[in-house]
């Protein structure tokens, strides 16, 4: 039997072993074996008596826990098994926080050391109180947009929503023993970044490969993003196919407004802002990429994500604003309305890639043909032509001026409709200019 995530085999003692317990403590719990080969085959210790009085008294010393220590013996050998629960606090070796991964040990530091540490104590990253910035330092804009969309989701009521800024927040959950959440910060201050660099997101517009075309960043909190990153996406970024049916003009975008919008605002309240890395979302012509640092729940894969589950949101405290402002659902369904909306386009379902800890969605751009089957001017010249001759069967009689007037458009356009008209044998002129009149043919 070989190492696994709950099992280390070792043939003596070594003082540094004392991180292997640390960084079971941490996970899952596990065994060591003293007296073993990396097989697991028994090959005796020495000082098997002294080491089950030292190996506790080392594990307590240094931190904190207390381990079974047992002495087994086999076909005449002593050997030594360590059997180490996992903890529900962090546990640390001389400062230093190590974790079991499958069958290898790890140091955690930066971003991961705060993730753990986070996890451990019940916080979430969003919830830790930050000291430099007050409520008179935030956004008024950003508490506007927030009202502003609340009462037109009805999730909140006007009434609800008559408080100043400071009970707002707190009845948010946005405050904690008079500090402002990390939440907070991220939703309502102008510039979190001064704060947690990275906090923006990147837009770029792509040919072939690396060639990048222009490109913008939007910088400001989470709901001055929220307000504007979709407006600028379709008005910027995308180019629709222009159609009519009769005079309606109609705009089909290679990509679902309401999916994108709803994988942006998810993107949104899941990044993992400690990372420090701004979302990216990469727009080409025939895909658009939306990715952002994640932590995924341990039992999540990507497959996990495209089946039904539980709302178990990153940062609780963001999400919950975004669903006041009716931003969001709490149901979990967030893909599955992505999908929905990608259904109903007419494109293939949104494709998820978990790449470390990036997580990135990919939308296929609707097939468009390249030459419409009738060019715009022509389907414009169509409708003209039918409002012509409405006009003409309330009165026959009636000018080009007055009908160009009418119909907002220029004298030299109605002549040019009539030419057509009268070609197509649509309509007949009888009589002069002064006493004639138009005969429409049915």
């Amino acid at each position: 039997m070989g190492e696994s995530q709950n099992i280390e085999w070792k043939e003596s003692w070594r003082d540094e072993y004392l991180k292997w317990i640390c960084g079971f403590a941490n996970a899952q719990g596990g065994k060591i074996y003293i007296g073993t080969n990396d097989k697991g085959s028994i090959i005796g210790v020495k000082d098997s008596k002294k080491l089950l009085e030292d190996i506790p008294n080392k594990i307590l010393t240094t931190m904190g826990i207390i381990a079974d220590v047992n002495l087994l013996s086999d076909s005449g050998k002593d050997y030594i098994e360590i059997s180490v629960s996992s903890s529900s606090y962090p546990v640390s070796y001389k400062g230093e926080y190590h974790y079991r991964s499958g069958s290898t040990k790890q140091q955690l530091k930066g971003a991961a050391l705060t993730e753990f540490l986070i996890l451990k104590t019940g916080f979430k990253w969003d919830a830790v109180p930050v000291d430099e910035i007050e409520v008179n330092d935030l956004d008024k804009e950003s508490f506007d947009i927030f009202r502003r969309e609340a009462i037109r989701s009805g999730r909140v009521s006007k009434e609800d929503l008559d408080m100043d800024n400071e009970e707002l927040l707190d009845s948010l959950g946005l405050i904690v023993k008079g500090k402002l959440k990390r939440a907070a910060i991220m939703l309502f201050y102008r510039k979190p970044e001064r704060l947690f660099s990275g906090c923006f997101v990147k837009i770029g517009k792509f040919g072939e490969g690396a060639d990048l075309q222009y490109q913008d960043e939007i910088h400001g909190s989470l709901f001055i993003i929220a307000d504007r990153i979709i407006d600028l996406i379709y008005l910027k970024y995308l180019k629709a196919v222009i159609t009519y049916d009769k005079e309606t003009r109609i705009e089909t975008y290679p990509f679902p407004r309401d999916g994108v919008r709803e994988a942006v605002f998810n993107a949104l309240i899941h990044c993992n802002w400690s990372e420090s890395i701004p979302i990216q979302i990469r727009i080409q012509d025939d895909a658009m990429y939306i990715s952002n640092s994640c932590i995924l729940p341990s039992d999540w894969t990507a497959e996990t994500l495209m089946r039904r589950h539980k709302s178990r949101p990153y940062n609780p405290d963001i999400a919950n604003v975004f669903f006041r402002a009716g931003y969001v659902e709490t149901w979990g369904r967030g893909i599955q309305k992505i999908c929905e909306a990608c259904e109903r386009h007419g494109i293939p379902t949104p494709e998820y890639e978990v790449l470390g800890s990036d997580i990135t969605v990919k939308f296929v751009a609707l097939s468009i043909p390249k030459h419409h089957p009738k060019p715009q001017h022509d389907v414009l010249d169509d409708v003209l032509e039918n409002n012509i001759i409405d006009i003409l069967r309330s009165d026959n009689n009636k000018k080009q001026k007055i009908i160009a007037e009418e119909l907002g458009i220029s004298v030299a356009t109605v002549q040019r409709i009539m030419k057509r008209l009268v070609e197509r044998g649509k309509v007949d002129r009888k009589g002069g200019k002064r006493f004639g009149y138009w005969e429409i043919k049915e």
